[in-house]
């Protein structure tokens, strides 16, 4: 068991509304040390368990391909109590500073729209007018994460929780590792929770309508669900071929069952919910697509 509470501080700081936040020195290299946050709606309530959605999501992300932040677990011991929290190691440097995305949308000068937008016509319009990347390739990255975050239930892929690793003294510019699952897995469940869901055989309505994306559409939070299955984007549907391939159940659930601090229960949870959105999410778009493409081949002959 990993005790953070000693740890050597600098006065770096960090921004971002999730919770507290504390630069450590761990190991001799610099760590974000983040801490539960408590609920914007509900100020008795707290995401006890964004610590290790945090966690589990970043090592989700790796095990399909695309670079996330490392992750470590420990405890952290203040006025007679103990959390857990997840210390996230820095990927920037002195030179080498992290960008957001809404960074990248402020310089867009005729996008006309707040940097802030999470409207996916806003979010592909900067993609297609932006310098900094080919905006396939940006595009292609953003539907990557998208497809995980339906896996892992990401609520709160905004703006400012991905971008760019800008270095000043080349003016070179590379995609960021992904940061910023903490919302994922539903942080807010307890035990009492997870049990209940796991006894219920509807569960499968959590799955499909729970939680929402960020990314909006017509002012309304994209359901993971009915928007991939829709089939209605070829980016999306071209990433869900490419990416659902990488997503190997047996390694996620290692992942899960090798994850510090946590009970057989909610292991049992993390595992259930994860298979059940893959199963009724992106397997389910899947097949579709690849029926409405075999309609298609033999439609043309």
């Amino acid at each position: 068991m990993i005790d953070f509470t000693n740890l050597p501080t600098s006065n770096k700081l960090y921004a971002g509304g999730s919770g507290a936040k504390r630069a450590v020195i761990y190991q001799g290299e610099q760590y974000l040390l983040k801490f539960p946050a408590t609920s914007s709606k509900d100020k008795n309530s707290s995401h006890a368990n964004s610590s290790i959605a945090e966690y589990i999501g970043s090592h989700i992300f790796n095990s399909v391909g695309i670079c996330a932040q490392e992750t470590v677990l420990g405890i952290y011991r203040k006025n007679g109590m103990e959390k857990v929290v997840v210390a996230c190691k820095d990927f920037t440097s002195p030179r080498v500073v992290l960008q957001d995305f809404a960074s990248l949308q402020n310089s867009v000068i005729d996008s006309g729209h707040s940097c802030y937008s999470t409207e996916l016509s806003d979010i592909m319009k900067v993609m297609e007018m932006q310098a900094a990347f080919p905006p396939a390739f940006l595009k292609q990255h953003f539907w990557d994460v998208f497809i995980v975050d339906a896996l892992i239930g990401n609520e709160n892929r905004n703006n400012e929780n991905w971008g760019f690793l800008y270095n000043t003294e080349t003016d070179a510019i590379t995609l960021a590792p992904v940061f910023g699952c903490s919302r994922s897995l539903y942080p807010q469940a307890d035990e009492t929770t997870m049990r209940s869901a796991l006894e219920d055989k509807q569960q499968d309505l959590r799955a499909l309508f729970l939680p929402l994306s960020r990314v909006k559409i017509n002012s309304q939070r994209i359901n993971y669900f009915d928007f991939i299955s829709s089939l209605k984007s070829t980016d999306c549907n071209g990433v869900l071929k490419r990416i659902l391939p990488r997503i190997n159940m047996d390694e996620i659930f290692r992942i899960v069952d090798e994850t510090p601090f946590i009970s057989d229960l909610q292991k049992q949870f993390y595992k259930t919910m994860l298979q059940t959105r893959k199963e009724r999410i992106l397997d389910f778009s899947m097949e579709k697509l690849l029926k409405r493409e075999k309609k298609r081949q033999f439609g043309e002959r």
